[in-house]
């Protein structure tokens, strides 16, 4: 049975200064976010680190209140969600259509995508939230969190919790400098010899990867190794034998995993993200149906609790059409003085259709995805690569033949449309869990939308400047100019590569079957285990592991068995267990925030010097030093911030259980 929510009538809620810490912590995790997106194509969910950030602030001020510091962590869960929309507009910096980021476009771009993500999602509620049996796991876990800091004992637990997030930042920021400064090297790798052909091995010395791990939990991290296994051990073996000879071996296979096997990737990981959609249609439809039902009953003169109270539906709906408007003078604006402009009108009135419906579509099911396994977990990339094949092909059937110049430039008008959709889809897969925290702790779900709307603007006035700093001082991988240095963006150079593909006719669809085949067998799997009460194998996190480099990949695994190892001792530990678990949730949290801000950080004396080796104060002799120096660092490091936070959670949660107790008596 649920607990009912508490009583919050006549609480502070929707306030100027909640709103300018929430956009505060907005700039903070928004500029962590796009830095770790474009660096190994993942981001985190913000709602937990934000929340205690907010509690522990919030706390010093007179009236403050749970419902107000969950309009807080809505603001900086909204905005920080929305940097996913990284995975697709480097795209057209990638191809050469644009040489930066236009700032107004940009923004644009970030704004109206995901103002009619909340938009759309606003219907949902009832549909996905107060008349559905999702788990919603981060909206639940960020709920606990504000109780327990609205209760007698929460000021020692916030106190805690901010000092384990400095603790870990501090941490993996001094780590990611002694890298920097080339004391330490950031990853070991080597190339190895099979046959005709060979395969790579390397891995990154990288703390926002642990607690990337320890956040995804061991399941996602087992199922990446799986799909790692399948392209390192299996398939890249197997497609280099016989073409590297006269090639530097580290080069060709390096060659053939970017152009062969991320194909094969990008097929497992499109099929997997089909078979989820299907499998979220029917409860979609029959939630949306249980909300007619309660809005014609609410009509009929039902009183409406506070904490049911969504924004008007004839609001909803005025903005969702008025947003069209806009979208299509973003696309004219984007055709014009092209060698599109002349027969573009079709395109543009198929594309605003497209937005409008596919949009919806991509609203219910990253919606659904998220209440079933939280934001972190949802397979966003997955739903990306749908939306640009269904929108690339959608073009080309609309424009008909082009030539080479015009299709580069459908090439780009493709992913600018998609863009659109994916700020949809981000919103979507974090609203939704928000708006389920606010229900669990008695917020009121209209002033909660319009701090998703709020949170949506400060995001999209953050992202276009940083986008813009990464691009100068580090590159994108397939981009113009790029260097060895250069940022990966995997998903937008997979979706560009895709989209590519679809309309230059060129795309490799016997590599991408391939791929599909793998994930169809992967299905059955996880299916079987799953009707067996066993272990899980998700199918796109699976793929993940195919298409990411190994480097990424590899340490995931090992932050999700720390995790994994340090909740085991948290149940084993006797009392305030999920105290000690949070815990465990926001040092993983500080090692992401810390790496990832440094690394804007780094980004900025690199374009202010134009040298990527700026803090270097070693030689390349010292190479090897550097590698094993880095390792031991590394999982030193690791082991004692963990042994640290144990041992504040232990504390932090006796003198927690201590001041409830003594307020009881």
């Amino acid at each position: 049975m649920a607990t009912a929510p508490p009583a919050t009538a006549n609480l502070r809620e929707l306030t100027l200064r909640g709103a300018v810490l929430g956009g505060i912590i907005t700039l903070v995790f928004t500029a962590a976010n796009v830095y770790l997106g474009l660096k190994v194509g993942l981001t985190f969910a913000t709602a937990i680190p934000a929340a205690v950030i907010s509690m522990s602030i919030l706390r010093y001020f007179a009236n403050h209140s749970v419902v107000e510091n969950n309009i807080v962590q809505t603001i900086a869960s909204a905005a920080g969600t929305l940097s996913a929309i990284i995975f697709v507009i480097p795209g057209l910096v990638i191809i050469g259509w644009w040489t930066g980021f236009p700032y107004w476009i940009t923004m644009a771009v970030c704004a109206i995508g995901g103002i009619l993500g909340v938009m759309y999602s606003i219907p949902l509620r009832r549909a996905l939230v107060t008349g559905s049996d999702l788990p919603y796991p981060e909206g639940v876990a960020a709920a606990e969190v504000l109780k327990v800091g609205d209760s007698a004992g929460g000021a020692a637990e916030n106190k805690a919790g901010l000092r384990t997030i400095i603790l870990g930042s501090v941490a993996s920021a001094g780590f990611a400098l002694l890298t920097k400064l080339k004391v330490l090297s950031d990853s070991i790798s080597t190339t190895i010899k099979i046959g005709t052909g060979g395969t790579l091995f390397s891995a990154g010395l990288s703390m926002s990867l642990i607690g990337i791990g320890h956040l995804v939990g061991v399941t996602v991290g087992i199922a990446m190794l799986v799909g790692v296994v399948i392209s390192y051990v299996v398939l890249l073996p197997i497609e280099t034998q016989g073409r590297t000879a006269g090639e530097d071996l580290g080069d060709a296979v390096g060659s053939i995993f970017a152009n062969d096997v991320r194909l094969i990737g990008a097929g497992a990981i499109a099929i997997a993200a089909i078979w989820t959609l299907i499998k979220v249609i029917g409860p979609i439809v029959r939630g949306i149906k249980a909300a007619m039902v309660s809005s014609r009953s609410r009509r009929e003169g039902v009183t409406v609790d506070i904490t049911e109270r969504d924004m008007p539906i004839n609001i909803v709906g005025g903005s969702i059409l008025v947003l069209l408007i806009p979208i299509g003078v973003l696309l004219w604006d984007f055709v014009h003085d092209t060698v599109l402009e002349g027969s573009a009108t079709g395109i543009i009135a198929v594309s605003i259709v497209f937005v409008f419906v596919i949009g919806l579509a991509v609203a219910s099911v990253c919606g659904y995805m998220a209440g079933l396994i939280g934001s972190s977990n949802s397979p966003i990339s997955g739903v990306g690569i749908l939306v640009v094949l269904i929108a690339a092909l959608l073009v080309k059937l609309t424009f008909g033949p082009a030539d080479a110049s015009q299709t580069d430039a459908l090439i780009a008008y493709t992913l600018f449309t998609a863009a659109v959709v994916f700020g949809v889809a981000t919103i979507s897969n974090d609203n939704l869990q928000d708006l389920k925290t606010g229900q669990l702790v008695g917020a009121t779900p209209w002033k909660q939308q319009v701090a998703l709307i709020i949170g949506v603007l400060f995001g999209s006035a953050v992202i276009p400047p940083i986008l813009q700093l990464m691009y100068e001082a580090f590159g994108f991988v397939g981009a113009p100019g790029a260097t060895e240095d250069a940022l990966a963006a995997p998903q937008a150079g997979l979706l560009t590569t895709l989209a590519q593909g679809v309309l230059g006719a060129d795309l490799n669809w016997g590599l991408i079957g391939i791929g599909a085949l793998i994930g169809a067998a992967v299905i059955v799997i996880d299916e079987l285990l799953g009707h067996a009460g066993r272990f899980r194998l998700p199918p796109l996190a699976v793929g993940m592991g195919m298409y990411l480099p190994m480097s990424v990949v590899l340490v995931i695994p090992i932050g999700a068995f720390i995790g994994h190892y340090y909740n085991r001792w948290a149940e084993r530990s006797g009392g305030a267990v999920e105290h000690k678990k949070r815990m465990g949730v926001l040092l993983a949290t500080g090692l992401i925030v810390g790496e990832a801000l440094f690394g804007v950080v780094f980004a900025g004396i690199v374009a202010a010097t134009g040298d990527d080796s700026a803090l270097a104060i070693v030689g390349d002799g010292f190479e090897r030093w550097a590698q094993i120096l880095g390792v031991i660092v590394f999982a030193g490091t690791i082991a004692l911030l963990y042994d640290r936070v144990r041992k504040i959670a232990i504390a932090s949660g006796s003198a927690s259980s201590t001041t409830a107790d003594t307020t009881k008596d």
